[in-house]
């Protein structure tokens, strides 16, 4: 699994990593974990869930600090959504690459629910009202894992915000997949074999390709001769299928930053699709400036940003559907494109990465 790499804090003042308090935990927040406060700082507190009494354990935190990070290492009071993790990897100290297996299913996506809501209120001025729906499996999910090797042929995954490893003898979320250079998507939508190299960008959830295609096209719903612009177009996901929608008498351009993913791209879409590698903001400010009737958006964690949505906007389309991993940056963007005439028409959220803090939400922006 992918992890980033947390940025170095400069301490300030005596350490209080280790030290132990009780908190009463407050509602959860982006990121994985739970406010709370002790002697008037903010803890922000893993392993938690909103409601429940506490022993925290700091991980991170000096004399300075604005706020500090913490384990629930002992749980006083629980919520009536805390189960036993199915995973004996899950837990303080160990595997960081869930954060939610100590919760229901229905707790991680109300949970998810909450983010998403206040992340659209905060940053996006939106009240949106936000259900998170189940895809299953919740387990046995994730197509791709990328393990840290260990001596005598052992394998691990990281310690949350952490160098040090944790060994794995089995990943719960794991599907277990072998290396494989081309994947078979069916939706209701049809079906298709995708070439994707095997270090190449694919959806993490084994359904979340037909899911998001079915959503996509749902929200759009394209007609045969219009023009689709898809932006951070991978391997040609969303324009295999919209390029049997809009049909010969239809256009649509796929831009892409990765080399290896526009090879795959011009393998897996008909002659007729144009499948441009670069930058997404470099291109779109030299090159495709005409009126396009649709376009899909699926950017990399941080966003479109706003360089891309004005020059989306710019050529006018009826509708715009953006696919976000964040939720924050989704409202980041939502707060850009509202300034240039473009409303929140419509919002679908899943749990596309069950036991961990990550959302998928499919949005239309409309004129």
């Amino acid at each position: 699994m992918t992890r980033r790499r947390p940025r170095e804090r400069t301490a300030r003042g005596r350490s209080h990593v280790g030290e132990r308090f009780e908190v009463e935990v407050g509602p959860v927040a982006h990121g994985g974990h739970c406010v709370a406060r002790h002697d008037d700082r903010v803890v922000f507190v893993r392993h938690a869930l909103p409601g429940e009494r506490v022993v925290v354990s700091v991980t991170e935190g000096s004399e300075g600090d604005r706020f500090w990070r913490g384990d629930a290492v002992s749980v006083l009071s629980a919520s009536t959504d805390r189960v036993t993790a199915p995973c004996p990897y899950a837990g303080p100290g160990l595997c960081g690459g869930c954060d939610f297996q100590h919760v229901t299913p229905a707790g991680q996506r109300g949970l998810k629910a909450a983010v998403v809501r206040e992340q659209l209120s905060r940053l996006a001025g939106l009240d949106v009202e936000v259900s998170v729906e189940e895809v299953p499996p919740l387990l046995r999910w994730r197509t791709r894992m990328r393990y840290v090797a260990l001596p005598a042929g052992a394998r691990g995954l990281h310690v949350h915000r952490s160098d040090e490893v944790v060994e794995i003898d089995d990943c719960l979320i794991d599907a277990g997949l072998p290396a494989r250079d081309s994947e078979t998507v069916e939706t209701s939508y049809g079906s298709k074999r995708l070439r994707v190299d095997p270090d190449g960008f694919w959806q993490s959830h084994l359904e979340a390709p037909r899911v998001l295609v079915e959503t996509v096209l749902s929200f759009l719903a394209p007609r045969a001769g219009e023009k689709v612009l898809d932006l951070y177009a991978g391997v040609g996901l969303f324009a295999a299928f919209l390029s049997d929608v809009v049909g010969p008498s239809g256009r649509v351009v796929a831009v892409e930053g990765s080399r290896v993913a526009c090879r795959d791209a011009r393998s897996n879409l008909p002659a007729s699709v144009t499948v441009e590698h670069g930058p997404v903001d470099r291109v779109l400010v030299s090159a495709y400036d005409e009126p396009f009737d649709l376009v899909v958006l699926d950017p990399p964690r941080e966003g479109a940003r706003r360089k891309v949505v004005t020059q989306i906007v710019d050529r006018a389309p009826r509708a715009v559907a953006y696919v976000a991993c964040d939720p924050a940056a989704l409202a980041r963007d939502l707060a850009t494109f509202a300034e240039l005439g473009y409303g929140l028409g419509d919002l679908r959220a899943f749990d596309l990465f069950p036991m961990t803090q990550h959302v998928e939400c499919v949005a239309l922006l409309e004129r």
